[in-house]
């Protein structure tokens, strides 16, 4: 009977490097994971989060005021161009001008404002900067900013989007 010769050294082996693959695969994927959180700035979380916690009071009081003024708008995109039709159960006259803000719900990157112009009888216009699609938070209010109004909406959609005064509850 003839016995191995085992004075080879421990690098020669293949175990010790099979044991050692998986404690290196997850150092590695470790730092891939660290380097793709660094770079993909998502904007998730606000540097004034506690001032927009603050006005949040503010904001409740310009939805209650959009409701007992009736106002309800209606949303419609062709493109890049972005038509709305205010009305309002009151007497309540319409600013020349109205901001509306697309807020992408996790990248603020994304997010645009947009001036809508008034063309008359409630009817406003104007241009997105960029194409957008998915999913988007909605939300128009007058330059004074008295009142706001809020909604969803999916881009995609050929629907237009219903714009209502939400509940201060």
């Amino acid at each position: 009977m003839t016995l191995k010769n085992d004075n080879q050294p421990w690098y020669k082996e293949r175990w010790p490097w099979f044991l050692m693959a998986g404690p290196g695969i997850v150092i590695v994927a470790g730092f891939i994971t660290l380097w793709l959180a660094v770079v993909s700035n998502d904007g998730l979380v606000t540097d004034d989060y506690y001032k927009q916690g603050l006005s949040v009071n503010q904001s409740l009081q310009r939805d209650q005021k959009a409701g007992s003024l009736g106002l309800h708008g209606d949303v419609m995109r062709s493109g890049l161009s972005l038509r709305l039709l205010l009305n309002a159960e009151s007497d309540a006259a319409f600013p020349s001008e109205i901001t509306l803000k697309l807020a992408h719900p996790t990248r603020a990157g994304q997010d645009q404002l947009v001036k809508m112009t008034l063309e008359g009888q409630g009817f406003y216009s104007g241009k997105l900067a960029t194409e957008v699609s998915g999913r988007w938070l909605v939300s128009i209010e007058d330059p004074a900013a008295q009142w706001r109004l809020q909604g969803e909406w999916q881009a995609d959609s050929v629907e237009p989007l219903r714009l209502t005064a939400r509940s201060g509850k």
